[in-house]
């Protein structure tokens, strides 16, 4: 099998830091899989008949992969997303495809999709400029969370807790950035400095962890140093995190969840989620998952009852 991994760095520039990719590429070569990691740069599209001739990887014709995994997530730019559409009318199963990783970069389309789907998320609001203060003390209340409508890793989001700390940012986003588009959320208390990071690939979850922040942060990114542990799933958790990756047709997802009271709301859905502290908290080996749904997905099942038993032990 030949796979491609969109990424912002090509191979040779991959650090060691980088630890999702390289972790791809460890267990790639285990499973007896080639994979190439590209940069959409080094990729020139020809809109022509001669499909499988259409696309040059550096300049040269090359065989088109078995599968691409889009690792760019919130970062993805209209080229990328042209490559990956390109793929996809070429036959190329790309996981996850380019209308639903666009569709869940916009976080105010994706509550707008998850409320047309009654499904519970933090009451949100779009900013306008002059922000009006008091309407954002009525409809969402303080303290308020501001994010822009782009953004991975806690980057992006802020929190207000009265209205002059908002007056002040909101200032400071319209004299920089007038053009910048932010929403506003309302805060769950319950959930200050604590998440659900739920993991699901092809319609089943295969782990979830609670992340903690460190210190008075209230944002509980493990990237941002917060710390990581298992966390037991229940059913409406898992229907939750299943009914949100279904519902914005995401195969593979990063759902994460919001505590409140001794229930849930979804905060946000990843198309191209990290998993280093998903590893380290429930050990669930996720490249090698996602490299298994892959082969059930292009048909690639064991051949004989010994391998069934080995992949099902894996």
């Amino acid at each position: 099998m030949l796979g491609w991994i969109l990424y912002r760095k090509n191979e040779a520039e991959v650090k060691p830091e980088m630890y999702e990719i390289n972790r791809f590429m460890e267990e790639a070569a285990k499973a007896h899989i080639t994979l190439k990691v590209l940069k959409p740069e080094q990729i020139d599209l020809i809109v022509t008949q001669e499909d499988r001739k259409s696309i040059l990887v550096d300049g040269k014709t090359t065989p088109l992969p078995d599968f691409v995994l889009p690792r760019m997530g919130a970062g993805t730019t209209y080229f990328a997303l042209a490559v990956i559409r390109h793929l996809e009318r070429l036959g190329v199963p790309c996981l996850n495809a380019a209308h639903n990783i666009d569709l869940v970069k916009d976080k105010l389309y994706t509550q707008q999709i998850l409320a047309e789907r009654n499904l519970p998320f933090p009451k949100t609001m779009l900013m306008k400029f002059p922000v009006n203060t008091e309407l954002i003390e009525k409809k969402i209340g303080f303290p308020t969370i501001i994010k822009t409508l782009s953004g991975s890793q806690g980057k992006g989001v802020f929190l207000s807790e009265n209205k002059k700390s908002l007056s002040d940012l909101v200032h400071m986003i319209e004299v920089t950035n007038p053009k910048a588009n932010i929403i506003f959320q309302e805060f769950v208390k319950d959930s200050y400095g604590r998440d659900l990071r739920v993991f699901t690939i092809g319609g089943v979850v295969v782990a979830c962890m609670e992340r903690i922040a460190h210190g008075d942060d209230f944002k509980a990114n493990f990237s941002a140093g917060g710390s990581v542990k298992n966390f037991p799933l229940t059913e409406e958790i898992e229907w939750l995190a299943l009914e949100a990756s279904r519902t914005l047709g995401l195969e593979i997802a990063g759902v994460d969840l919001l505590f409140d009271k001794d229930h849930y709301k979804i905060c946000e859905v990843n198309s191209s989620p990290g998993f280093e502290g998903l590893e380290k908290a429930t050990g669930v080996n996720v490249p090698l998952k996602i490299f298994h749904y892959i082969k059930v997905r292009l048909g690639l099942f064991p051949k004989s009852l010994s391998q069934t038993s080995e992949v099902a032990s894996e």
